[in-house]
């Protein structure tokens, strides 16, 4: 993980000490780094800065104001799925002109507020959505941009909580309908056709799944033309995995180098992308301490202050994240074979199974690449406070973005009887 290093016995992120971030703000603790983000955004633009492009940041890999603000700032779109998500992206200065909303639920309200402030594109999943948005439109005195989300078929083999792209799964159009329900948008008085879209899932480590897609996506704009059915954009969503302990992915610029390869004859169609977790999983680190350390039965158990309620990746997907002990292990440290294990009440709260780790209570552990699906996905449960989220700005500055809940947070709203 590029953000991380040793220097002097101590693990640094950029250019900070964690220790000096858990001493100041506590754990756990949610770390992000504003050049890595930048980084990895600028991956996509300079890989695409010959071509009319939209780069549509994926709200839900982590929707916190600071990482919008700084998104928006350079000039990115986004992707949203709930009207909570296009308040955060204008509450952080982002453009509603470059905002697209997918989701398969869109509620009526949710509608009626994207058409106020004038998104860029509603990506519609069914027929009977594509009809209510036309009513509300009409209704508004406005005129929807939409485009379909076609559900392509295709295995993006990846895990099955995270595909959306097979028949089975709930997202999207039927290839299969496609034609015909662009045929009936076409029909409808208060839709603008703009484009089409598809995504097929996440944490993608092969191209062929995008390319397959791609192919599929092109034939069916070709059919549309051929009924006089003219695009204005391409949307070839998101999914770019990332290394989370030895994958190899492709790069950002690979992935739209293959993919403008396929376009080089639709040069009149600007071309989207849904980016979420490759340009902020691996900006993001969580840092937890050890409450205790256990031994028994010949099972060693680290059990730390970070639970599934904080990250619940591990517990949902079986995700397998990097641990690291922030005081560098030597040689002549004893190691054992540990079990990361948080505080919650559930036999699935296991941040990592069988790490070879030197731990003492009160020491300090980074859970790496936790910038995507971390904190957006935290919760209560067992009554516990959200964590803090600082942000590294560069060199040694670092600044809180997220206050650290309270006791009084946890019940705001409720009322006793």
């Amino acid at each position: 993980m590029e953000l991380l290093h040793y220097h002097n016995g101590q693990l640094l992120a950029d250019n900070v000490a964690i220790s000096e971030l858990a001493n100041q703000y506590g754990t756990p603790l949610y770390v992000y780094s504003a050049n890595h983000i930048t980084q990895q955004f600028r991956a996509y633009q300079d890989s695409l800065k010959d071509k009319q492009h939209l780069i549509c940041y994926s709200v839900k890999t982590n929707s916190n104001l600071s990482v919008l603000n700084l998104l928006a700032k350079l000039g990115a779109g986004f992707d949203i799925v709930s009207q909570g998500e296009l308040e955060r992206v204008l509450k952080a200065g982002g453009d509603p002109k470059k905002i697209v909303f997918s989701g398969v639920a869109k509620s009526i309200v949710e509608i009626k507020r994207a058409l106020e402030v004038g998104i860029k594109c509603f990506n519609v999943e069914s027929e009977s959505e594509l009809y209510r948005i036309n009513q509300i439109a009409q209704q508004l005195g406005k005129i929807a941009a939409i485009s379909l989300r076609i559900n392509p078929d295709v295995d993006a083999k990846t895990h099955p909580y995270i595909s959306t792209g097979l028949r089975e799964n709930k997202f999207g159009i039927s290839y299969q309908l496609a034609l015909d329900v662009y045929r009936k948008a076409a029909c409808l008085s208060h839709i603008k056709i703009a484009g089409i879209d598809c995504h097929i899932g996440s944490q993608l480590t092969e191209l062929s799944p995008f390319l397959d897609a791609t192919d599929r996506i092109l034939a069916l704009v070709d059919k549309l033309k051929a009924e006089n059915i003219h695009l204005e954009h391409i949307d070839l969503g998101g999914g770019l995995g990332v290394c989370y302990d030895n994958e190899t992915p492709p790069s950002a610029s690979l992935l739209t180098a293959e993919l403008m390869a396929k376009l080089t004859n639709y040069a009149d169609l600007e071309i989207i992308f849904e980016p979420g977790r490759s340009i902020i999983a691996n900006a993001g680190i969580l840092i937890t301490k050890v409450e205790y350390t256990k031994h028994q039965d010949g099972n060693h158990f680290a059990i730390v202050d970070a639970g599934m309620n904080d990250l619940i990746r591990p517990a949902l997907y079986k995700a397998w994240m990097r641990v690291l002990p922030v005081k560098e292990p030597t040689s002549s440290d004893k190691k054992e074979c540990y079990n990361v294990v948080g505080p919650i009440c559930e036999s699935s709260d296991v941040l990592a199974y069988q790490r070879e780790l030197s731990v003492a209570q009160d020491d300090l552990l980074v859970i790496c690449s936790a910038g995507a699906y971390g904190f957006s996905m935290a919760s209560n449960y067992n009554s516990h406070p959200r964590p803090a989220e600082i942000m590294i700005e560069g060199g040694n500055r670092h600044k809180l973005i997220r206050k650290r809940e309270t006791f009084d947070d946890l019940w705001r709203g409720e009322l006793v009887l």
